[in-house]
């Protein structure tokens, strides 16, 4: 008996599919899961040297306050807000609603405009008090 199957692949694959907004907007979420994971690990050490190395605490306030210590703050800060839209778009997936082609890419669009909008709002408030 042959295998009328032995000449297709497997599974889908890249090769396949055409790239669309979905599919990016899915590697983002994950990646910005593993951004705010790793970035956990200075946030931690920052308040527990807050708590009991004062030493410690203003070495890494340097670090933080450095053109590369903002830049890296700026990406963690664009990477919370828009795990934070995004999931709430899984959310909303969730219950069984938007998953219309519209709306799954107006949806798409409103998490990049606001994770966007809210990181620009949010550095602008701290570069206004910091007085920079």
């Amino acid at each position: 008996m042959s295998n009328i199957h032995e000449n297709r692949p497997l599974s889908p694959h890249l090769g396949i599919y055409r790239w669309q907004i979905t599919n990016t907007l899915s590697i983002l979420h994950r990646l910005t899961g593993v951004a705010l994971t790793i970035g956990l690990a200075p946030l931690a050490l920052w308040l527990w040297s807050a708590a009991y190395s004062p030493e410690w605490f203003a070495c890494l306030s340097d670090m933080a306050g450095s053109i590369i210590g903002k830049l890296f703050l700026f990406g963690w800060t664009l990477a919370f807000y828009y795990h934070l839209a995004n999931g709430m778009r899984h959310l909303n997936w969730d219950i069984g609603k938007g998953f219309a082609l519209d709306e799954v890419l107006a949806s798409g669009r409103v998490v990049v405009v606001f994770a966007l909008a809210m990181t620009v709002f949010t550095w602008a408030i701290i570069l206004r008090d910091v007085g920079l």
